[in-house]
This record gives C-alpha cells, sequence and structure tokens, in this order.
C-alpha cells in the first residue's frame, strides 16, 4: 500500500511538472539559435557585471525633520586672513540677545597676505572645485561618500622663511555660541567689554591702515569633516577702499551625517554676500569691516548612505537573466516566423520547388525475374 501511495503521489507530481522535458533526439540546433544563444550570453554577462556594480554603489537619502535640540551650543570654526596688523582689528560675535561670546578660542597670527606659489596652486584647486559645487549639486554627494578620502581642505603651510614683513592677521580658531542668530564681525580696533553693549577701541588706528581686502580660507558651523567643502572656502575679496564693507548673512542647517566613513551632527549653510562702500554724505552708514550675519534653521536634515539589500540584487539578478531568455526567445521566433513568411512567398530555401528527373522510355528499366520458369515448375 504504502509503494502505491508513493507511486501515485509521484505521478501527481509529475503531472504538475510546468517545465517539460523534451528528449535530446527530437532537439534541432541550427547554427542562427546557436548565434542568437551566444549573444544572449554575452548580453547577460555585460549587465550582471554592470548590475554588481550598481549594487556596489550607494547613494544619499535626505530626511527632514524639525530641529528640537535648542539648548545645545554651536561650534563656529573660523580661519580668516585680514590685510590689517593683528594690533588693529579685533574679532568678536554678538548674538540677538545682545549677548557679547567671549572669543577666548581665536587666536591672532602676524602672517603675510600674498600666497605662495604651492598655495595659489591650491587655491585655484579650490575655487574650481566651488564652481563645480555651484553648478552640478550632485558632487556634494560625492564628497559626503569620500568624507575621509578627500584632499584636506586647509591651506598648506607656507615653506621657507618668510622675507617680506608680516602685514597681515590670520585669524583663526573656534568658538562656541547660541543657538540664536548672531553677528561674528572683524573691524577696527580690538574688543571692549562694558554693561551697556560692546565697542571696538578704533581711535588708535589711522584711517589710511584701513584695509579690510581679506580670504576666507575656512568657515564652517559644527563639528569639523575633513573633505567637506563649505560655500565660503576660498573667497577671496580684494580692495583698495580704506571704507569697504563686506556683509555674508547666512542661514545655518543643522544637520546628522551618517555615511560608511563618518557619523557626525554638523551644519550645513548657505550665503549671501554683499559690499559697498561706507560714504556718510551719500547715505551710506555703517562701518568699515567684514560682518557675517547667521540665523539657524529650524529644520534638520538627515543625510544617510543607503545600500541595495542582497535580495534586491539577486531579484534584479534573475530579472535579467530570464528577460533576456524570453527576450531572445521571442526574437528569435519571430525572425525564424518572419523568414519562413518571405521564403514561402517567393520560393526560396526550403520552399524551392524540387526538379522531377522523369524516366526515359527509351530504356529498358525492367527488372530480372527473380524466379525462371524452371523454378516456378519445379
Amino acid at each position: 500500500m504504502r509503494r502505491l501511495y508513493r507511486k501515485k503521489a509521484l505521478s501527481l507530481v509529475k503531472e504538475l511538472d510546468a517545465f517539460p522535458k523534451v528528449p535530446e533526439s527530437y532537439v534541432e540546433t541550427t547554427a542562427t539559435g546557436g548565434t542568437v544563444s551566444l549573444i544572449a550570453f554575452a548580453a547577460m554577462a555585460l549587465l550582471a557585471f554592470f548590475e554588481f556594480f550598481v549594487y556596489r554603489d550607494t547613494w544619499m537619502k535626505y530626511e527632514y525633520e524639525v530641529d528640537k535640540d535648542f539648548s545645545s551650543k554651536l561650534r563656529i570654526n573660523i580661519d580668516i586672513t585680514v590685510a590689517m596688523k593683528c594690533q588693529h582689528v579685533g574679532a568678536d560675535i554678538l548674538d540677538l540677545a545682545e549677548t557679547m561670546i567671549t572669543s577666548n578660542g581665536i587666536q591672532y597670527e602676524p602672517v603675510i597676505f600674498e600666497l605662495t606659489p604651492q598655495q595659489k596652486l591650491w587655491h585655484r584647486t579650490l575655487l574650481l572645485i566651488q564652481n563645480r559645487l555651484r553648478e552640478e549639486h550632485s558632487l556634494q554627494e560625492v564628497l559626503y561618500k569620500s568624507v575621509l578620502k578627500g584632499a584636506p581642505t586647509a591651506l598648506p603651510p607656507r615653506e621657507g622663511t618668510a622675507s617680506e614683513p608680516l602685514s597681515a592677521c590670520r585669524i583663526h580658531g573656534h568658538v562656541y555660541v547660541n543657538k540664536v542668530a548672531g553677528n561674528f564681525h572683524i573691524t577696527v580696533g580690538k574688543p571692549i567689554h562694558h554693561p551697556r553693549g560692546h565697542a571696538h577701541i578704533a581711535a588708535f588706528v589711522s584711517h589710511d591702515t584701513y584695509n579690510f581686502s581679506h580670504r576666507i580660507d575656512h568657515l564652517s558651523f559644527g563639528e569639523e569633516i575633513p573633505g567637506i567643502i563649505n560655500p565660503l572656502d576660498g573667497t577671496e575679496k580684494i580692495t583698495s577702499n580704506h571704507n569697504e564693507m563686506f556683509q555674508y548673512f547666512i542661514t545655518v542647517v543643522p544637520t546628522k551625517l551618517h555615511t560608511s566613513k563618518v557619523s557626525a551632527d554638523t551644519h550645513q549653510f548657505s550665503v549671501t554676500e554683499r559690499e559697498r562702500v561706507i560714504n556718510h554724505a551719500a547715505g551710506s552708514h555703517g562701518v568699515s569691516g567684514i560682518f557675517m550675519k547667521y540665523d539657524t534653521s529650524s529644520l534638520m536634515v538627515t543625510v544617510s548612505e543607503q545600500h541595495m539589500p542582497l535580495w534586491q540584487f539577486l531579484v534584479r539578478l534573475c530579472g535579467i537573466i530570464g528577460g533576456i531568455f524570453s527576450t531572445t526567445g521571442m526574437i528569435h521566433g519571430f525572425v525564424g516566423f518572419c523568414f519562413d513568411i518571405v521564403c514561402c512567398r517567393f520560393k526560396l530555401g526550403p520552399y524551392k520547388p524540387r526538379e522531377v528527373v522523369l524516366p526515359d522510355p527509351h530504356v529498358n528499366n525492367c527488372a530480372a525475374p527473380l524466379l525462371t520458369d524452371n523454378h516456378v515448375q519445379e
């Protein structure tokens, strides 16, 4: 009974076979079929090769949410060179609540404003990258994914000893401020603290020494990430007017970056530039200097690196193989059908009529009798 039951079950499974096998003796192979098979196998291998690189590639996913962290401090990283001596300029930050932030983390270093040939080459390269980033925003994803493999974004140090006078001042360092709108500015005179506000001692600085030509080697908000290029990196402004005022209006967006190489809380920002000459007689009031007015956005961006899962890669691979098999089979069948129609219509190939050879009446085609009379009598 068990054997009978197994045979019935086996026969039932055989009836459900969706892939019937054709004996090889009934299969006819042709040169065209072999050619189509070679083309199909080559296309499969090529597409599978490219699909593997797609599987290895990653892309950046952007998610937006309300920034609920309003109590933490915002870090500002500064590296600006001004074409004035350090004893003549001062930098400080004043936020929206009229709170003057101490600039203990900012250092003043006397330097030469002109760059060396090596530094000029680095600066030109940085400006080219900045121009490409403005034209093609998708390049920022490349920088995110290659964050630890990118070239250093800091200005290379000056080689050798300086023979020229140190007539410029490099203001660099970092400060922590409240996450409210504020104003970071560099102007004439050192800042002083007093209960009614803040001021700069500029009375002892000659007006002829005013020169706010500057170069922004680096300006970023939040945690510093090597390889990331910020919008103002490499910006250089040259002026010959002593009463020039440079303004930068910055909107800071909190950003969480999660990639396979780094995970950090940083900030992106957009900037609008403006410069004008201070002329009180013409109604253009203000103070000569460099003013960076920043404000934080209420939205936070989460940038995460995404990778194609293995199961999706296998499904796409099966789709490629099955699709090519089906497509090449249909194309081969359709071409064969069209070929048969043309050959049948014009009597070509296997449909060409064959010549029938008629027997010659003058030739005796009678076969000799199999049995003679003598044999018959016997």
